[in-house]
C-alpha cells in the first residue's frame, strides 16, 4: 500500500501554504528504568484481586519503562500536593534537557526563538512550565508562550501542529514545541478500579522537544529533520467518555474505554482518507507511517484499519517495547527512530487523544 513517491511527483496543494521546516528533534527520559516484570510485581502487591489478570502485563509488548520516581515511591501515600510538586520539578528538568538538545542540534541561539508551545496533561503548573523555563533557557523576555493542557496522547502531533501554524507568523524565528508527560505519578494505590490496574501495565514517563521554522522554499527542507506539509484533526461526536481524566481526591483517575481499539479499527481509515484527500494525496502516495503506540491492541487496530503490512509500524512497536506509552511525547520518539533509520518521503503521523480525537500531520522526510 505504502510506496516511495518521487520528489518531483509530490504535490500537496493546500499544504503548500504551510512551508514549515522541522529543524530539530530531541527526546529526554527520567532516571529510573524498570522492567515490565518489576512493574507487574508492584501491581500484584498493590492489587492482589487482579492477580488473575497477569496476562495484561505479559501481552503488552512492553519490556521496559522509565519513571521520574523509584518504584518504592508508589507504596507511599501521596496527595495532590505531593504528586504535583514532583511533577513540576521533574517536568522542568526533562524539558530543559530536551530543549537544550533541540536548540543545539539546530544550532539555534536563545534569541532566535520567537515562541514556545508547551504540551502536558499529567500535571498542573501555574505559572506554566514554559514561563518557568523562559529565563532558565536564556530566551528573550518578549518570547510568546502557548501552554496547552488536555490533549493527552494526541499532544505530540497536535502540539507540533500548533507550533507549525504559529511558525508561519514568526518570519525568521523558531518556535520551540515542548511536551512532557509523567504518567506514572497518577498511578494511585487508592484506586482499585480495573482500568487503573491495566494502565499500570502501559504508561511511562518521558519528554520531547522540537524546533520548527517557516521557510520560503518551494520544496523540501534545506536542513534538519524534514518539512511539515499539512496538519489536521478529526473529532468524533458522542465519544467524550472514551479517554481522559477523572478528578479524584488524591490525583487524576484514568478514563480509558476498552472500545478504543475497536473504534480505531472502524473509524480511522475514513478520517485518514479525508485528511489526505484535503491535501491532494491518497495512501498510495505515502512512504510510511509514524504512529503513536497507545498499546498493542491499538497498534493492531491501526494495522488492520489501514491495511498495513507487518513492517509498517516497526518503529512504533520498538518504542512501545523500550518505553511503554508515554502519552504525548511517544509519537515523537517514533519519529526520532524513523529519521534515524534514514526513512525518506512523505510520512503520515497519527495519534489518538481525548475528545475522542485523532491528530494528523503530513511530514516530508526528504532532506538535503
Amino acid at each position: 500500500m505504502l510506496r516511495r513517491i518521487p520528489e518531483n511527483e509530490l504535490t500537496v496543494r493546500p499544504a503548500d501554504r504551510l512551508k514549515v521546516d522541522l529543524a530539530s528533534l530531541a527526546t529526554a527520559l527520567p532516571p529510573h528504568r524498570y522492567s515490565q516484570e518489576e512493574a507487574h510485581t508492584l501491581a500484584r502487591e498493590m492489587f492482589p484481586a487482579y492477580e488473575h489478570l497477569e496476562s495484561v502485563f505479559a501481552n503488552t509488548g512492553i519490556a521496559h519503562r522509565y519513571s521520574c520516581v523509584p518504584l518504592e515511591w508508589f507504596f507511599e501515600p501521596h496527595d495532590w500536593v505531593d504528586r504535583n510538586a514532583v511533577y513540576e520539578q521533574a517536568a522542568m528538568e526533562l524539558l530543559e534537557r530536551a530543549a537544550r538538545e533541540a536548540m543545539a542540534k539546530a544550532d539555534a541561539g536563545p534569541q532566535e526563538i520567537g515562541a514556545i508551545v508547551t504540551v502536558s496533561t499529567t500535571g498542573l503548573s501555574v505559572p506554566s512550565l514554559d514561563a518557568k523555563l523562559l529565563h532558565r533557557l536564556g530566551l528573550d523576555p518578549t518570547t510568546e508562550r502557548l501552554p496547552v493542557f488536555g490533549l493527552g496522547c494526541a499532544g505530540g502531533v497536535s502540539g507540533m501542529s500548533r507550533a507549525a501554524r504559529l511558525a508561519t507568523t514568526f518570519e525568521g524565528e523558531y518556535v520551540l514545541m515542548l511536551c512532557v508527560e509523567l504518567c506514572g505519578l497518577n498511578f494511585r494505590q487508592s484506586d482499585a478500579n480495573k482500568v487503573n490496574y491495566i494502565s499500570s501495565a502501559l504508561f511511562g514517563d518521558g519528554a520531547a522537544a522540537l524546533l520548527v521554522k517557516a521557510n520560503g522554499h518551494d520544496r523540501q527542507s534545506s536542513s534538519g529533520v524534514g518539512r511539515i506539509l499539512a496538519v489536521g484533526e478529526h473529532n468524533w461526536p458522542d465519544t467524550l467518555d472514551m479517554m481522559g481524566w477523572s478528578i479524584e481526591r488524591d490525583g487524576f483517575g484514568v478514563v480509558m474505554s476498552t472500545q478504543i481499539p475497536k473504534f480505531a479499527r472502524s473509524g480511522l481509515r475514513a478520517a485518514a482518507d479525508a485528511f489526505l484527500a484535503r491535501n491532494g494525496l491518497g495512501f498510495e502516495d505515502i512512504a510510511g507511517l509514524v504512529s503513536h503506540p497507545g498499546g498493542r491492541k491499538v497498534l493492531e487496530a491501526i494495522t488492520d484499519a489501514l491495511e498495513l503490512d507487518d513492517h509498517a509500524l516497526v518503529h512504533s512497536w520498538d518504542v512501545l517495547r523500550d518505553y511503554g506509552n508515554m502519552s504525548s511525547p511517544t509519537v515523537l520518539f517514533v519519529l526520532d527512530r524513523t529519521v534515524a533509520a534514514n526513512s525518506e518521503g512523505p510520512h503520515l503521523m497519527i495519534a489518538f487523544g481525548p475528545g475522542f480525537t485523532v491528530s494528523f500531520a503530513l511530514i516530508d522526510l526528504s532532506r538535503t
